[in-house]
C-alpha cells in the first residue's frame, strides 16, 4: 500500500515540514518548509522559545504541504524533549521556557531536598541532566496555576486539535513516569508537589489525536488527522535506524549526540546511574538506554561566534575539509562540560577549558574545530565502552544518524576513537521515523508490521556509507 504523510520536525535549532511517501515498502522524503528556531531573551531575563512564531512558522509549512499534496492522510508532531507549555483554558500562558534558561539549578535543590536521586533513578531510569522537567516544574510558579502542562509536541497537537494527552516516549524524560510500568508515578509527583495538570492522559505510538480544528483548519486548509508518533525526536530517529545487528549500538547526533543500545526491559542498576545512562522510552514499547553526550552543539556555536566576528557566513564544509588535513596530535577537552552548556562565544569557552586542564589551544581554526570534532568523538568512544560494560553487550557496530551522519571527520574519527565500524545515515532520520509510525498506522506496511518492518524500509531505501577504524588510533 501507499500514501503520503506530513512530518513537524522540530529541532533545538531549527524546524521543518516534510512530506513523506511511502510506496511499495520503501519511504522517501520532500522538504516543504524550513524555519530558524532557537532561545530569545525575555523581558525579565529569562531564556524562552519563541513559540508564536515557530507555531506560525508550522501552520504555514502546512499549508504549504496542503497545497503541493491534497491528498496527505495524516500530520505528525516530533520535537527536543522536556520543554513544556501552561495552559489555562485554552490559553497558553506564557512562552515556555528554554531547558538551558539558568533557573533550573534551584529546581534540582528542590527535587533533591525531597527525593534523593539514588531513589529518582530507581523510580524514572533518568540521567541526571539539571533540566529534566520535573526540575523546571519545581521553580515553575505558574505551574500551579495552570489547567494543563504539555511537552512541546502535545501542546502543538492541542492547538491543531484541541485534544490534551501526552505521548509516552516523550513523557519519559519528564522524569515523572515509573520507568517500569510506564504510566504516571502520581506518589512521586505529589510527594514533589507537581500539580495533577501536569499529568495529562498517555497515549502511545500510532494513536489518533483527531482532525485539525479551529483557526489551525483556516489557515491549513484540510481538516487532517493528527496522529501521535515517537514525539520525542530521539525516539522518532531510533525507529529509522536501520540496526545491522542485535550487537549494534546508535549515535543519534544533532545539537546532542544520543549514544545507546536499544533494550526490552529498563536498566536502573547502581553502575548504570553512576554512568550517566538513562533509560527513556521508545517506539513499541522499547528502552531507549542512552547517554546524553554535548554533539554538534559545540562545532555551531564555535563557527557562529567566528562568523559574528568576520561578519560574514562561514562555510563549515570548507572547515572540515581543513580540520582533516591537520595533521600531529590534538589537543582534547571534556565535551560534556558544563561551562560549555550555554550559548555564546564558544570558542573561548573551549580555550579556557583547555587551559584549564593544561592543554594548548589550537593557533588555527582548523586545528581548532579538529579538537572540537576529536573531542566529541572521544565522548561517544568513552559513551560506547561504558554501554557495553553496563549491559553486558559485545558492541559490534555503531549507526551514525541525523545530521552528524553527513560530518565525515566526526564518523571517521567515531570509528578510530571506539575501535568499530560505523554505518552512516540516514540524515533525516528524525523524519522518517516521524513518517514510518504514522503509515503503520494507516496500515501501509501491513495488518502485522512491527519495527524490523520499518528499519528495513529505511534500509531499502537510503544508502550507508561505512567507515573503517583506522588500526594505528585503536
Amino acid at each position: 500500500m501507499s500514501g503520503v504523510v506530513a512530518a513537524v520536525d522540530l529541532g533545538a535549532t531549527s524546524g521543518r515540514v516534510m512530506l513523506g511517501y511511502v510506496a511499495d515498502g520503501a519511504v522517501r522524503l520532500e522538504q516543504v518548509a524550513r524555519f530558524p528556531n532557537g532561545p530569545v531573551t525575555a523581558a525579565d531575563g529569562s531564556l524562552r522559545w519563541d513559540f508564536a512564531a515557530l507555531y506560525d512558522h508550522i501552520l504555514a509549512g502546512l499549508a504549504e504541504a496542503v497545497r503541493r499534496e491534497p491528498g496527505i492522510a495524516s500530520i505528525g508532531i516530533d520535537s527536543w524533549a522536556v520543554d513544556y507549555g501552561l495552559l489555562r483554558g485554552d490559553e497558553l500562558l506564557d512562552a515556555p521556557f528554554h531547558y538551558r534558561d539558568e533557573r533550573t539549578a534551584a529546581g534540582v535543590e528542590a527535587v533533591h531536598a525531597v527525593v534523593p536521586f539514588d531513589e529518582l533513578y530507581r523510580r524514572n531510569g533518568l540521567q541526571f541532566l539539571p533540566f529534566n522537567t520535573l526540575y523546571q516544574y519545581a521553580v515553575d510558579a505558574q505551574s500551579r496555576e495552570a489547567d494543563a502542562a504539555l511537552l512541546i509536541p502535545d501542546l502543538i497537537a492541542f492547538l491543531l486539535t484541541g485534544v490534551r494527552v501526552a505521548e509516552r516516549t516523550n513523557a519519559s524524560t519528564t522524569g515523572l513516569l515509573d520507568v517500569r510500568t510506564r504510566e504516571w508515578d502520581t506518589e512521586l509527583a505529589q510527594r514533589l508537589g507537581v500539580p495533577r495538570s501536569a499529568l495529562p492522559p498517555l497515549v502511545d505510538p500510532g494513536a489518533s489525536l483527531g482532525a485539525v480544528r479551529g483557526e489551525a483548519l483556516e489557515r491549513i486548509g484540510a481538516p487532517l488527522e493528527v496522529v501521535a508518533v515517537g514525539s520525542h525526536d530521539t525516539a522518532s530517529a531510533v525507529v529509522a535506524v536501520p540496526l545491522a545487528s542485535p550487537s549494534a549500538a546508535y549515535i543519534s547526533c544533532g545539537t546532542w549526540g544520543l549514544v545507546g543500545v536499544e533494550l526490552d526491559e529498563p536498566v536502573v542498576t547502581d553502575a548504570a546511574r553512576e554512568a550517566l545512562f538513562t533509560n527513556e522510552g521508545g517506539v513499541d514499547g522499547r528502552i531507549r538506554f542512552l547517554h546524553n553526550v554535548t554533539g554538534l552543539w559545540l562545532l555551531t556555536e564555535t563557527v557562529s561566534a567566528w562568523a559574528e566576528q568576520d561578519g560574514s557566513p562561514l562555510d563549515l564544509g570548507e572547515l572540515l575539509d581543513e580540520a582533516s588535513a591537520v595533521d600531529g596530535e590534538f589537543a582534547l577537552f571534556d565535551a560534556n562540560d558544563p561551562r560549555l552548556s550555554a550559548p555564546g562565544d564558544m570558542p573561548a569557552r573551549i580555550a579556557a577549558v583547555l587551559r584549564g586542564s593544561g592543554s594548548s589551544v589550537p593557533e588555527s581554526r582548523a586545528a581548532f574545530v579538529r579538537t572540537i570534532v576529536e573531542s566529541i568523538a572521544v565522548a561517544f568512544a568513552d559513551a560506547l565502552t561504558t554501554v557495553a560494560r553496563v549491559t553486558g553487550r559485545h558492541l559490534d557496530v555503531v549507526h551514525i544518524v541525523g545530521g552528524g551522519s553527513l560530518n565525515r571527520l566526526l564518523c571517521q574519527a567515531t570509528a578510530d576513537r571506539s575501535g568499530l565500524p560505523v554505518l552512516a545515515g540516514p540524515v533525516e532520520a528524525t523524519a522518517l521515523g516521524n513518517v514510518l509510525v504514522q503509515a503503520r498506522a494507516h496500515g501501509w506496511f501491513g495488518p502485522d508490521a512491527t519495527l524490523e518492518t520499518l528499519r528495513a524500509a529505511v534500509a531499502a531505501s537510503v544508502p550507508l556509507v561505512r567507515y573503517e577504524p583506522a588500526p594505528a588510533r585503536t
